[in-house]
């Protein structure tokens, strides 16, 4: 097969991978041999020199290490609670250290007695005594083939092996299958980029930090590029729309009703608002505001000017819960305005019969205000008269969710709530398509959190301090970084941190676990029994970061805190402090860096997330791509906005200078790019008559 079918050939067409393995691959989102290239690692595991016993204590708790063993004795296996544990015990110069693997007995008739290995774990001390449990198993001949290397991990899904992976992908690089260059060279020789078949080798097989540096510089600054080409190709096709839903009204009497006052910077975006929906040209804003800074009551306001002059508008929400939470909030408002609207709810977990009932309601009620999930924008959904449309996007950047929900109406009002905390230069790259709107106050009458930075050493209180606001009535949130023990990943994981906390605290404390990896009606009935007090301490990954508004809740803890970025620490933390009760962020910082404790001191500093944003851009470096990506859930797979900022500004303004030479791409040396930025924007460059 010629190079270029290769690359859109089925992943099934690929030695060694079957009907059932396909399916696998499937279930990740690989259909074909491109997708497996393009697909990069999640992480990178780094196998250090092996060192004695004796010097292991040089080494900092916690850490991952590798370590020479010498089977000296013959290795046991106990049992507890009928789980086999195998136990074999080290020493080197009168030091000693102990190894454990658990429900694998195994082990024992691997570890010969007489030979010398090499295990690599996570090292423990526990007051003096050295551990290590679960450790791999590698002979010296082995291990010296991964020592110094840089291993990628992917985030697969049960029954496909990190292993087969790497081996897949090693049998599809061994092709010489290349995917076509769309970036000009001139760009990439200004630049110093590499070609994007090196990047992707590099990137997933790197020779040293160096190559995957260079590597992963190149497909971020793709990433960036491919989504700023779109939006200013969005931005071209949807500039200066006539406003064909002009809609005013006084809202006077409902905020003399409010128990409150707006802050100056909510009245001020509330009229920045009003001025587009009476205003010549359809609305395209965005509003940033920080965690608990009053934008839903501004989104409630908007829709309901639009429903008094009898047209509709809809709200998407994230997540169902939140989405049930703006149902509940909006019916709360109107008999708090004393006002009739017509609220219609509309998620995916609804019966067929619940569904048929909201989509009849869509369509008897011309001023209806419709709040769900994606749910809103499915072809079921017929809208009778949709003026304005709503999106809380904090979950994602992108046009094309905001272009198919347009699409429900024509051309609707779209306004965008934010609660990530971007400094407004990035804000204009990637919201380059809106109008932007900060609200940068948060109401008087919030307390302000309190917030300690502690080392492990600190965690038993932290428990006790968890139990006792249990006691009190009062919810935690747990966060980790991981959803499970990784043989290579290090840090605290969700699903054994539940375990542990299950047995540190009472039984009358139900403590629970949230992550992304568990079926969308589990992960909603989990965060619904949360919200209803019935789960006390929810151990989490920051799936919560969107999930949720329970006021209840006054404890962030959030372990390996030093993997997170500021920015997103402070999107954590945004979870508590919504109600009355005083609330507290507790971050456990388990690195042996400086720097990183230097970073987090920041969080204790302030609770302005503008500020927080703009020091993190200031203080991650190159390095950090190591850690945990503050946007992860956003549209890029390898970039982050805070972390590779030089290179998201850079992309910009090549973008810039190419559409101002090229607004349609038509010019030959742009086919490439064109018919990759086609792909990117599914289709929409050609329906965009460009």
């Amino acid at each position: 097969m010629d190079n270029t079918a290769g690359i859109d050939a089925p992943i099934k067409s690929v030695k060694g991978v079957g009907a059932k393995t396909e399916l696998l691959f499937q279930k990740i989102g690989v259909y074909t041999i491109g997708d497996i290239l393009l697909r990069f690692p999640r992480e990178y595991a780094a196998f250090p020199q092996p060192v004695e016993i004796s010097t292991i204590s040089q080494a900092a708790p916690g850490r991952r290490q590798a370590v020479i063993f010498r089977a000296e004795n013959a290795a046991i296996v106990k049992y507890t609670r009928s789980m086999p544990v195998t136990i074999a015990n080290g020493s080197h110069q009168g030091v000693s250290m102990e190894f454990l693997w658990f429900r694998m007995p195994f082990v024992k008739n691997t570890l010969k007695r007489g030979q010398t290995y090499i295990l690599f774990g996570c090292v423990l001390n526990k007051s003096g005594r050295l551990s290590m449990e679960q450790p791999l198993i590698h002979t010296p001949e082995q291990y010296a083939a991964l020592a110094g290397t840089l291993q990628p991990v992917y985030g697969l899904t049960a029954g496909l092996t990190n292993n087969l992976y790497k081996k897949t992908l090693r049998w599809v690089l061994g092709q010489n299958l290349l995917l076509p260059e769309y970036l000009p060279q001139k760009i990439r020789e200004a630049h110093g980029l590499a070609e994007l078949n090196d990047a992707v080798l590099h990137v997933h097989f790197p020779a040293d930090f160096e190559a995957l540096t260079k590597a992963r510089r190149r497909l971020v600054f793709d990433e960036f590029f491919l989504f700023a080409l779109s939006v200013q190709l969005q931005k071209v096709q949807g500039q200066k729309i006539e406003n064909q839903y002009v809609v005013d009204g006084d809202l006077k009497p409902l905020l003399e009703k409010l128990p409150y006052r707006l802050t100056n910077a909510q009245s001020r975006v509330l009229e920045e608002i009003r001025g587009d929906l009476r205003g010549p040209y359809m609305m395209q804003r965005l509003v940033q505001g920080d965690v608990g800074s009053g934008k839903t009551v501004l989104a409630f306001l908007a829709m309901y000017l639009v429903s008094k002059s009898g047209c509709q508008s809809a709200i998407m929400a994230p997540t169902e819960v939140l989405a049930v939470q703006h149902y509940e909030t909006f019916a709360s408002y109107c008999d708090l305005f004393g006002v009739k609207a017509h609220l219609v709810l509309l998620t995916g977990s609804m019966t067929a019969r619940q569904k048929r009932r909201a989509y009849e309601r869509m369509q008897l009620f011309s001023d209806a205000m419709v709040i769900g999930t994606h749910a809103l924008f499915q072809e079921q959904a017929v809208y009778d008269s949709l003026a304005l449309v709503v999106t809380d996007e904090q979950h994602r950047f992108g046009v094309r969710q905001r272009e198919t929900f347009s699409y429900k109406g024509h051309n609707p009002h779209i306004l965008v709530m934010s609660a990530t905390p971007i400094p407004r230069t990035l804000a204009i790259i990637l919201y380059g398509d809106l109008d932007i709107s900060v609200i940068d106050e948060v109401p008087a009458q919030r307390l302000p959190i309190k917030n300690c930075v502690v080392g492990t050493e600190w965690r038993p209180n932290a428990y006790a301090f968890i139990r006792r606001e249990a006691e009190a009535g009062h919810q935690a949130y747990v966060i980790c970084p991981l959803v499970e023990e990784s043989e290579y990943a290090q840090g605290e994981d969700v699903i054994s941190y539940t375990h542990r906390l299950q047995e540190v605290l009472p039984d009358s404390i139900t403590v629970a676990c949230l992550h992304g990896k568990m079926r969308p009606e589990l992960k909603n009935k989990i965060m619904e029994s949360f919200a209803a007090n019935e789960i006390q301490v929810l151990v989490s990954t920051t799936v919560v970061e969107v999930g949720v508004n329970v006021p209840n809740a006054t404890v962030m803890m959030i372990e390996d805190a030093q993997r997170f970025g500021l920015a997103q620490l402070h999107q954590l933390r945004g979870r508590v402090g919504r109600g009355d009760a005083q609330s507290y962020c507790i971050l456990i910082h388990t690195s042996q860096e400086k720097g990183s404790a230097k970073r987090l001191e920041i969080l204790k500093q302030t609770n302005d997330g503008f500020r927080i944003a703009s020091e993190d851009l200031k203080l991650r470096g190159p390095g950090d791509f190591f850690g945990i990506r503050q946007s992860g859930d956003l549209a890029f797979q390898l970039a982050d906005i805070y972390q590779d900022s030089d290179v998201l500004q850079m992309a910009s303004k090549e973008v810039q200078r190419i559409l101002a030479r090229d607004p349609s791409l038509e010019l030959p040396e742009h086919k490439n790019l064109r018919e990759k930025a086609c792909m990117f924007m599914g289709g929409q460059l050609e329906r965009l008559n460009l």
